[in-house]
Order: structure tokens, then sequence, then C-alpha cells
């Protein structure tokens, strides 16, 4: 291989302005996820079938289809569709927040139906109401056991949200893209982003596995 490489050549500013909108993004599809996902799982756990079906058919979508799908169809359809003209960027982040939210909203299931019924029945029993035992009960003991999930999915968003690229958002990979192509120096300009997407993950998933090992020797 008659290559020469040249990392001095790849300017750290673009990346650095393109690492902000990726964490951008990935804060307020968070957002989206965490807060949203709860009350979807509530849907999801419902008796009334008219509301639990679309619920579930919600989660089905975003789970079964490319998240790459999912933002074209925002960035093109929605406008056509619903005559909603959105900056590229708001439909970045409602597309991966729609989609976290559908992940988040299975976590939290599950959460929810491990929470001990010892508890529910001790909040009936001081006269609580559902929508008490949702908040004061449920909600908390849910939140704790899905903690890891929850961030797991949350570095699963910020590198998914490489793809947003597609569209013309200026994050971490368009501007990487774009360096590239200025520069002819491919290999050096994406082994950089490579390594930012890895220092920004690498730590989180580390904080992941520690809360993970805490809380087995906590519930053992």
């Amino acid at each position: 291989m008659n290559y020469t490489f040249d990392f001095n050549a790849v300017s750290l500013g673009p990346l650095i302005e393109g690492l902000v909108v990726t964490v951008q993004l990935t804060i307020a599809a968070n957002l989206i996820g965490v807060i949203l996902g709860f009350p979807l799982a509530l849907l999801l756990m419902s008796r009334l079938a008219v509301i639990r079906w679309p619920a579930t058919l919600f989660v089905e979508f975003f789970r079964c289809t490319p998240a790459i799908v999912q933002i074209v169809w925002f960035f093109y359809c929605v406008p056509m569709l619903f005559n909603v003209f959105l900056g590229s960027v708001t439909m970045g982040i409602l597309a991966l927040g729609l989609n976290l939210m559908a992940f988040n909203a299975e976590a939290y299931r599950a959460a929810i139906q491990a929470v001990p019924r010892e508890q529910i029945d001790a909040g009936i029993a001081l006269g609580l109401n559902p929508l008490q035992r949702v908040f004061h009960i449920v909600l908390p003991s849910a939140l704790r056991a899905s903690v890891p999930v929850l961030l797991t999915n949350g570095i699963v968003i910020f590198q998914q949200s490489a793809l947003v690229a597609i569209v013309a958002v200026q994050d971490l990979m368009y501007q990487a893209k774009t360096l590239a192509t200025e520069t002819y120096r491919p290999i050096e300009t994406f082994t950089i982003a490579a390594l930012i997407y890895f220092a920004v993950s690498f730590p989180v998933s580390q904080v992941v596995g520690w809360l993970e090992r805490r809380r087995q020797i906590l519930t053992s």
C-alpha cells in the first residue's frame, strides 16, 4: 500500500463542532425517550385493547424498521403529508426520540412487571389511588431497575445519530464526510471520527456495567 498517513491534515475544529451537534441530538432524543417511554409502557400494559393495540403498533413499528428509514421518512414525508415544515435538526431529534421512546417503553414495561406485588398491595392498604401508586411506587422502582437499559439505549442513540448526516444535519459524521472530501484524507478523518465516538461511548458503557454489577450485588 503506497499511502502516507498525515493526521495533521485533519482539522479538529469542524469535528468538534459536529460533536456538539451530535451531543445535542442525543440529549434531546434521550429526554423524549426517557420521559415519554414510561407512559407509553403503561399504555402497552393497558387492559383495554383499544389503548393497548395502537401503543403496541407504535412500538413495533419503530423497533422493526431501520432507524435510517425512519429518519428519511420524517425528513421527506412529514412535510408532504402533514404540511409541517421543521428544520432538519428538529426532524432528526423527533425521529431518534420516537425510536428511543419505543425501545425504552419495553425496558420500562419489563421493570414495571418486576415490581413486587407486595409494594402495590401496601399502596392499596395506605389508600393510594391508582395514579398515586404509579407515581409513588411503580415509577421509582421501575426507573431504578431500568437505568442500565436506559443508558445502554442512550449509547445506541448516540451512535445512531450519525445517520442524520444523510439529511444534511451537520453532526459529527456530516462534518467528517465534508472534511474527508475537502482534504482527500478519508482514512485519517474517519479514524479520528471513530475515536471520538469511542471516547464518548466507552466511559458510559463502563458506567452501565458498574451499575449492573452493583444492582446484582444489592439484589443478591
